[in-house]
């Protein structure tokens, strides 16, 4: 190959990469912004008044947009129905997040993240005794989604200690009619029952993608420089320190 092609080849391999990187950065940016939006539009939702327990979505559709109100039920926990999420974190400590359905009609639940609770420093597959009065209670929290979930390689798993809950299939296996939603219990309430309930914000992450989109952007800058060092400016030199 030719000095003058290997210049071209070397130029458009250049323009690629800087094409890609950019094009990657602005993507991370774009990203951070819905997240902005999102969390901007869910705190506004947050401050509106408390929903009325009559009006919680039962369908997926409607229950889309009333995540992140807040709700307050009565009903009745079904501890023998409480479920353990394996590998969750809360303030980068690892454990459980631990989900009991409150009975709120007869046969009919919404599934309550109560909370965190750490794992055992021995046996990570030994439960936390957690404390659920029987009788009516009265629970307050933030509409949500179920609990994001995790690569799985027991996929389907059942039993108390899981590491991903479906709605629809948790509701088969429980014979109950669950709400297509579920709601984080406020630490507000103090139950006295040992679990953490400092749920994260919905866009908590959008930091990293602006961490990533400056990585991004910096690949772009390293890729123009190392062209323009070695493409234009060394040549350039040697043919001055030639004519000297």
């Amino acid at each position: 190959m030719s000095a003058n092609a290997r210049r071209w080849v070397v130029l458009l391999a250049t323009l690629v990469a800087v094409a890609v990187t950019a094009r990657l950065g602005l993507w991370q940016l774009s990203r951070a912004a819905q997240k902005e939006a999102m969390q901007a539009g869910l705190q506004a939702r947050g401050s509106l008044p408390a929903l009325a327990p009559a009006d919680l979505a039962r369908s997926p559709e409607t229950a889309a947009d009333q995540h992140y109100r807040r709700i307050t039920l009565g009903g009745r926990w079904l501890a023998e129905h409480t479920v353990f999420l394996d590998n969750r974190q809360m303030n980068g400590r690892p454990g459980f997040f631990v989900l009991t359905p409150l009975e709120i009609a007869p046969g009919e639940a919404v599934l309550i993240q109560r909370g965190w609770a750490p794992r055992h420093r021995l046996d990570r597959a030994l439960l936390p005794q957690v404390p659920t009065p029987s009788g009516a209670v009265s629970v307050s929290g933030r509409i949500a989604g179920p609990p994001g979930a995790l690569y799985d390689f027991a996929e389907g798993e059942g039993g108390r200690l899981r590491q991903n809950i479906d709605l629809e299939g948790y509701g088969r296996e429980t014979g109950l009619l669950l709400r297509p939603l579920t709601v984080m219990q406020s630490s507000d309430e103090a139950p006295h029952d040992g679990l953490l309930r400092e749920w994260p914000l919905p866009a908590a992450d959008v930091h990293k993608h602006y961490g990533y989109a400056f990585q991004w952007f910096a690949l772009a800058t390293l890729f123009t420089g190392l062209y323009v060092w070695f493409q234009l400016l060394q040549p350039w030199l040697r043919q001055r320190r030639s004519h000297r």
